[in-house]
């Protein structure tokens, strides 16, 4: 048995021991639900800001469900749990809580009945988030329509079921309290900290997990992870696109789901830039610079756009003549988007596929899983759709395609695991 299992056995132990010993957390008291007139038309739009900035609609909504019903299935390596109704309804959403009790979940991760939450809802980073903001969002979410949706019962197996193992689990991994400034840091820094490390909740999907689940620490923060199949990528300058990150460049994603030097936000993240857009400005300027902290300096003579200008020279001006069969598809299915911007634009953007970070990425998911389903719901309508070409294109075609993609505009040989990763995603 190696160093890892053992770990791994070590830890449930624990956790279970933890779970039988510790105590549960008292109720607190059903209130009315408050009237909707209590609340101020400005602190109800801000709520709705912040609930953005949250994601709270993207995950507590089910696939064709009214928004914050909850219902929406979270697959973790435990077994498969559900979101909840979010709406304040009496008996199935959250209708009945105080905003006490709003906090104490937001905070420490404890319903209002008591029960421990488990950290798929990132508790462990609204811990971070001051009193105005949870009155804000808790006057948004009590004045949206009430709607009856029953959560689904988790399915977890023993003892990941025992939801008092959560106070051992809190015990190791959780760090509760309010964001507190750095004093050495400008308003800007702070500020962008506060959003990214609380509301946002950025490192929940960028950050590698334990094999308990917890969020890694030191150099693996913030280096990347898997979500929903798709890899998202590190923010700590981990990962070797062709045009390197800069606090520029990463105001200009968070602006507009977008980035002429990077690509569009895709799967799990096109929800989240949607969220991103509708936040002010000074906001996602103070998260770039926050997350700008985290990458390599670049020098002072660096440019993204002269980059840009030499991969594409290099790349789109040897398209023609096509050979092979990937250069034939992407002629015919790619060209008339993804063109060297000498023909017409359309359908919203260029993304140019020399500057592509999915090409460079060290592994293809995210591409292929791109040729395969589009891009149907994009952080702004006006970035434009991407069709779907897994009804269209067979396995081999995609195959091609993918390698030619990746050699001819990355520069960079084929992915080693074509064939089985297609036949996996599709």
């Amino acid at each position: 048995m190696n160093k890892t299992s053992l770990a791994i056995i070590g830890g449930l132990a624990a956790l279970v021991v933890t779970g039988v010993i510790a105590t549960g957390k008292p109720s607190i008291a059903p209130i009315d639900p408050p009237a909707a007139q209590s609340f101020s038309a400005e602190a109800i739009a801000r709520g709705q800001q912040l609930a953005a900035l949250g994601d709270c609609a993207v995950c507590h909504t089910r696939d064709g469900g009214a928004p914050l019903t909850g219902g929406r299935a979270m697959v973790t390596p435990f077994g498969t749990l559900y979101t909840s109704n979010l709406t304040p309804d009496r008996e199935t959403g959250i209708g009945v809580w105080s905003f006490e009790a709003f906090k104490r979940a937001m905070r420490e991760g404890i319903s209002r009945e008591g029960d421990y939450l488990y950290p798929a809802f990132p508790y462990t980073a609204f811990t971070r988030v001051g009193d105005e903001d949870l009155r804000d969002l808790y006057a948004y979410l009590m004045t949206r329509p009430a709607a009856v949706a029953d959560t689904p019962d988790d399915r977890l197996p023993f003892p990941y079921n025992q939801r008092r193992i959560m106070a051992g689990w809190n015990f190791l991994f959780f760090d509760k309290g309010v964001f507190q400034p750095q004093p050495h840091r400008d308003a800007a820094w702070n500020r962008g900290a506060y959003l990214v490390e609380g509301l946002g909740h950025c490192s929940a999907c960028h950050t590698p997990r334990n094999a308990l689940g917890a969020e890694r620490t030191g150099k693996d923060r913030f280096a990347g992870a898997t979500v929903d199949g798709w890899q998202v990528p590190p923010l700590n300058g981990g990962s070797k696109p062709a045009i390197p990150w800069t606090q520029a460049t990463l105001y200009d994603y968070l602006r507009n789901g977008f980035s002429r030097y990077h690509g569009a936000a895709a799967g799990p993240m096109a929800p989240v830039a949607a969220g991103l857009t509708q936040q002010p400005d000074a906001d996602l300027q103070a998260m770039a610079r926050y997350l700008a902290t985290f990458l390599p300096e670049q020098t002072g003579d660096f440019s993204p756009e002269q980059r840009a200008v030499e991969l594409e020279q290099r790349t789109y001006g040897t398209l023609q003549p096509v050979s092979g069969s990937g250069g034939r598809i992407f002629n015919g299915a790619c060209m008339a988007c993804h063109h060297d911007g000498d023909s017409p634009k359309l359908n919203g953007v260029r993304p140019s596929l020399a500057v592509s970070n999915n090409l460079h990425a060290a592994t293809p998911d995210n591409l292929l899983r791109v040729i395969l389903d589009g891009i149907g719901h994009p952080a702004r309508p006006e970035l434009g759709y991407m069709p779907a070409f897994r009804n269209s294109l067979n396995n081999e075609q995609i195959i091609a395609l993918a390698r030619y993609l990746r050699e001819d505009f990355a520069g960079l040989p084929a992915w080693p695991d074509l064939e089985f990763k297609v036949a996996k995603l599709r």
